[in-house]
């Protein structure tokens, strides 16, 4: 019988993986090293290592190819056998943000309306932050150049209503000239398809018969909500990452159904060699697509319905996480794949936000270290909160996500000198090949990572012994930067730290102060391979209550893929001063009814079926607006006092001023939103047994924090409820480790949570 649900979150450095059995509650948690070349060799070895661990036969060699699954399954048939309990898989990537974020966009087209040509080169006109005046500014090239953009006639008014017709010849002719030059992802963004598609419809139309090896995006089907600019980005990013996303999703169903179906004839699993052709090809590079159409080759890739039969065909529910805090099946995530450009930072928020929920902190920070980068949130009564301001890269994305600030200040982040002489550190990385000096792979540049084992504030190894590191490496780059800068090797490497605290404090800060909330009211839980190891400074520099690191604290991003809902987020513009009623008893209707139909795709009873509504508000004359929810049930004057009412009270939250009773400040309706939601079970965090309150190290090493000392080393798995550990020590488990300066305490909660407070 399936039991057992999996999450795999792959990161820059590390793909963590979480397995929940369904009957025991028993939970699983391991890592692998992330592949960047391809990233499904990453998230099948961590299936498979979780899936053996699981079974008691983590003995089995890791050193097999993990390109080969057949191979894999010869070396450890556990692994394969344990496929069978597979109930599902749900997955976190950073397939999407990756390419945004390299900014790997070519070949996308535009269609927008006759006179509109300009929309992207026009944008909003804004001049980033610290370019007092614009004269010193130069704008970034446009995600579609002009050139690329195409223009067809016809025109609807703000209400929808046709002004001229739609231009039939010139769509023609746009979809043909895309044709003749190959631009195969194309976007379409028509003025006012907010408030009647029927334009952009039968432009797709005219795309899929004149030019049907195209991947299009339509603005209707990705956000029907109004403002023109980014509107047309937000769509252009999602043809732009369909592509890709299409060919990794096949990718890994087709590796998903190779590990757990019966072998071919001749023995071995089929189809990975196939899907890691289509993923090479198509999204690495290596190689120009083939003309020929296979099983899962390129026009499989390109196909929705052909990923969707790989999808199936994997014989397990498959699905991923989205930036608004839920998940999709597979199947239908490659119809809006911008939807997980926040994939995996936003599950590290909900796993944390659950996990201090139930230690009785309701509202937290998170901070989720990383190889790469850290990110931060803010969870008030249990929820992250949301925004549809957010942007990747250079390029806006107003879609929900989790509102969530990312900076270069992760554990491989490198260390360096500016042309000034100032010691900097980050946002570059070192990543995961070749990595920090410590890994031995070739690395040349001192990293957060080399700085700590330096330091001793790290075992000379990472995953309880799998990853051994070079020490002796760590300190001759030390030293030589040291040389550069005239420091001794000590406060260089002290330095690099103080410097990536700062830069996470500074994301913290970005995530509280700037939205109107003081950052010494929340504890903040820190998780992620190097989310604990500065928490200790960020007390200090940030006044913070308390830090809550969890069990396994590399592992809660994989683990928040397990205790999310299925959720899709419906919106519509409708902008009115005096809200008619019946009209918005309509929207909602019709937006519910989309909710329904997805979730009735994604197998869930009507009885099951959630939907949560919202609306966005703002006083008449501003130029943004405020979102709140808004009640179920008929909609009648007791309703509309309620959301008014709310909109007033988080109006003067965020900016310290309303209108409540001021009759001159009329509020305005703009945008009526519903998520449907499908409601799973979430896993059970168990209470650990209570024991010494003051437990004996497992050893000791020589550490420095404010000089060189032979520094009491505990094991995490050895503490019980109840145990307290002083400072200076060193807290180390599998993923993560704790170090405790001097003045702290870590002291351990009935759940298994180190909770570090000044002494």
């Amino acid at each position: 019988m399936r039991s057992v649900r999996i999450g795999v979150d792959t990161g820059g450095t590390f793909t963590d993986v979480v397995a929940v059995d369904e009957q025991t509650g028993e939970i699983t948690t391991t890592k692998t090293p992330s592949t960047p070349a391809n990233p499904a060799d990453g998230f099948m070895e961590g299936v498979r290592k979780v899936l053996r661990k699981a079974a008691g036969s983590e003995d089995v060699s890791d050193a097999a190819d993990v390109a080969d699954v057949a191979d894999v399954a010869d070396a450890g048939d556990a692994g394969d056998a344990a496929m069978e309990a597979v109930s599902a898989v749900v997955h976190g990537t950073t397939v999407a943000t990756n390419q945004l974020l390299e900014d790997r966009i070519a070949d996308l087209g535009f269609v927008t309306t006759e006179g509109f040509e300009f929309i992207l080169e026009i944008a909003r006109q804004s001049v980033p932050d610290g370019y007092g005046n614009s004269y010193f500014w130069v704008k970034p090239p446009r995600i579609v150049p002009v050139h690329r953009v195409r223009t067809v006639g016809g025109r609807l008014d703000h209400t929808g209503a046709e002004v001229r017709p739609f231009d039939e010849e010139q769509a023609v002719a746009a979809a043909r000239w895309f044709r003749d030059r190959g631009i195969t992802a194309i976007g379409v963004c028509f003025l006012h398809s907010y408030a009647n598609p029927a334009h952009e419809l039968r432009m797709r139309e005219v795309l899929e018969r004149e030019h049907p090896d195209a991947v299009v995006s339509i603005s209707c089907d990705v956000l029907r909500e109004y403002r023109e600019y980014e509107r047309s980005v937000t769509t252009l990013v999602d043809a732009a990452v369909k592509p890709t996303m299409r060919r990794y999703i096949a990718n890994l169903a087709e590796r998903l159904e190779a590990a757990s179906h019966a072998r071919d004839a001749d023995g071995r699993a089929h189809a990975g060699d196939a899907g890691d052709r289509t993923y090479l090809e198509g999204v690495v590079g290596e190689a120009p697509p083939a003309p020929d159409v296979t099983p899962g080759g390129p026009a499989v890739a390109r196909s929705a319905a052909g990923v969707a039969r790989a999808v199936r065909g994997s014989g397990l529910p498959f699905s991923v996480m989205k930036s608004n805090g839920g998940v999709l099946s597979a199947a239908e995530v490659v119809h809006q794949p911008i939807t997980t450009v926040l994939s995996g930072p936003a599950a590290g928020a909900l796993g944390a936000a659950l996990i201090a929920a139930t230690a009785g902190h309701p509202s937290v920070i998170t901070l989720d270290g990383g190889g790469t980068s850290t990110d931060v949130a803010v969870v008030v009564d249990g929820e992250p909160s949301l925004t549809t301001e957010g942007s990747i890269g250079r390029y806006p994305c107003k879609i929900p996500m989790i509102d969530i600030v990312t900076v270069g200040a992760g554990g491989g982040s490198v260390a360096w000198i500016s042309p000034e002489g100032t010691p900097k550190v980050g946002p570059r990385s070192a990543g995961a090949d070749p990595g920090p000096l410590c890994y031995g792979r070739g690395g040349t540049e001192v990293t957060v990572t080399d700085a700590h084992v330096f330091l001793g504030r790290v075992p000379p190894h990472l995953l309880g012994g799998e990853i051994p590191l070079d020490a002796d490496a760590a300190r001759e780059g030390i030293e030589a930067l040291a040389g550069k800068i005239g420091l001794s090797p000590e406060r260089t490497a002290a330095g690099i730290l103080e410097i990536s605290a700062f830069n996470q404090s500074n994301a913290i800060r970005q995530i509280t102060v700037k939205r109107g909330l003081d950052v010494r009211d929340f504890p903040m839980v820190a998780f992620g391979g190097s989310g604990p190891l500065l928490v200790c400074r960020l007390i200090d520099i940030l006044g913070l209550p308390s830090v809550i690191v969890p069990p396994d604290p590399g592992n809660v991003s994989a683990f928040g893929l397990l205790t999310v809902d299925v959720k899709n987020d419906y919106v519509r513009t409708f902008v009115t001063r005096d809200l008619s009623l019946e009209t918005a008893g309509e929207i909602f209707g019709d937006l519910e009814g989309q909710a329904a139909a997805a979730l009735d795709r994604e197998g869930f009873a009507p009885g099951a079926h959630v939907y949560a509504r919202s609306a966005d508000l703002r006083y008449y004359g501003q130029a943004y607006e405020v979102r709140v929810s808004a009640p179920s049930g008929p909609l009648d004057e007791d309703w509309r006092a309620e959301v008014l009412d709310r909109f007033h009270t988080e109006h003067g939250k965020l900016y310290g001023y309303g209108y409540r009773d001021d009759p001159r400040h009329g509020v305005e309706w703009v945008n009526l939103r519903v998520s449907g939601i499908g409601p799973i079970t979430r896993p059970v965090i168990g209470r650990r047994p209570h024991g010494d309150p003051r437990p004996e190290p497992a050893a000791f090493r020589e550490v420095f924090y404010d000089e060189w000392g032979a520094t009491p080393v505990h094991r995490r798995s050895d503490l019980t409820a109840g145990a307290q550990v002083t400072g200076p020590a060193v807290i180390e488990e599998y993923g993560s480790t704790l170090p405790l300066h001097p003045g702290f305490t870590a002291t351990t909660d009935e759940f298994g949570n180190l909770e570090v407070r000044r002494a």
